[in-house]
């Protein structure tokens, strides 16, 4: 793959790249270049998580070698699965497990802990480097990465230390290039922001689309911390998990908010456009004969030119998008039918500690 390739497969289906110029030096003079995602090990997988395996995918086929992180003390601090260690922890090897069945060859892609760096003291001396760059300003702007408000009064003490421990995480691994979603971008800034104070070599930055909740609503600026309609795992309906039947697709996807010929805040047309044309690189529309028969759009464009004059009813919409997701989870189910040590029973029944 020639350099334009590479760049185009990294920087494909992504919102931004910190910067452009940037990820063309680090692939023009590195064939592998050390890139990282990393997560907080904390529920369900939906397939909000699609759009992150292509990605990973991406990434591979560009040569870059692959870390995902579980930050399992991340989400200690953040409280998930009721601050249980061993269910946040579970619940990673579901994630790596996961990943797996949705192509991320174990052999091109390396899991890494936090409780592995947090063992050492350099990493903590990283941190502390990383706070004392920070100002306590700074550090509750970048705190909305834990889905909360900054003006949120209630906090202890152990969340200011999140943003530094997330800046310090790429310095240590250490990482050429940092891939998130949007929801993410203000950590990826503040580490960049130090490496510039320091004089550190700054990562380069990709981020994704998030997509939205099928139930609709609430709202969606993810540079500015404002993630009200992402799907999410904590709340079921708003997503399907991974692994789900067909079943399960289909009654979430027909329940989802779908308004004609719109776009902006339709997850039914996010999943297309973030989910659907990146794994298949088309949409196939089941349609029934009296209403136009089937109809294939090979690319976004004249998808999105379709649906906003009006040429596409939401009923077929939805059904199409139903057999793509049957499709890309068809491997997750056999994956954990065959590997049910991993399957998400192995922490969401956990009864979570009382005090």
């Amino acid at each position: 793959m020639d350099l334009e390739a590479r760049v185009d497969r990294v920087s494909r289906h992504a919102v931004e790249v910190l910067t452009p110029d940037e990820l063309r030096t680090l692939l023009a003079t590195q064939d592998h270049p050390r890139a990282y995602i990393g997560f907080e090990p904390s529920g369900i997988l939906t397939v909000a998580h699609l759009i992150t395996a292509r990605k990973i995918l991406d990434l591979a086929e560009a040569g870059c070698d692959i870390t995902v992180f579980l930050a399992d003390w991340h989400a200690w601090i953040n409280d998930k699965l009721g601050g249980d260690l061993e269910r946040i922890q579970a619940s990673g090897r579901y994630m790596e497990a996961g990943f797996t069945a949705l192509g991320a060859d174990p052999a091109r892609v390396r899991y890494r802990w936090a409780h592995e760096l947090a063992g050492s003291s350099d990493y903590w001396a990283r941190v502390v480097r990383v706070a004392k760059a920070t100002s306590l300003a700074r550090t509750k702007r970048a705190m909305s990465i834990l889905g909360r408000s900054e003006e949120e009064g209630a906090l202890d003490t152990s969340k200011l230390f999140y943003p530094s421990m997330q800046a310090a995480d790429i310095f240590e691994l250490p990482v050429d290039l940092a891939y998130a979603g949007m929801d993410q971008r203000r950590a990826h800034v503040l580490a960049r922001e130090v490496a510039h104070h320091y004089g550190w070599k700054a990562p380069v930055a990709v981020h994704t689309p998030l997509l939205s909740s099928l139930k609709g609503g609430g709202r969606m600026d993810a540079a500015e911390g404002l993630v009200e309609r992402k799907m999410s795992k904590s709340v079921p309906e708003t997503g399907i998990p991974i692994p789900a039947d067909r079943a399960t697709i289909a009654e979430r996807i027909a329940g989802a908010f779908c308004p004609a010929k719109e776009v902006d805040g339709n997850p039914v047309v996010e999943v297309v456009r973030y989910i659907v044309f990146p794994w298949e690189g088309r949409l196939e529309v089941p349609r029934a004969a009296k209403h136009g028969g089937p109809v294939t759009f090979e690319t976004e464009t004249a998808f999105l030119e379709a649906w906003t004059a009006g040429g596409l009813h939401p009923q077929d919409l939805k059904a199409a998008v139903v057999e793509a997701l049957d499709r890309r989870l068809a491997p997750t189910r056999a994956y954990f039918a065959a590997h049910p040590a991993t399957a998400p029973t192995s922490f969401a029944s956990a009864t979570p500690p009382t005090g």
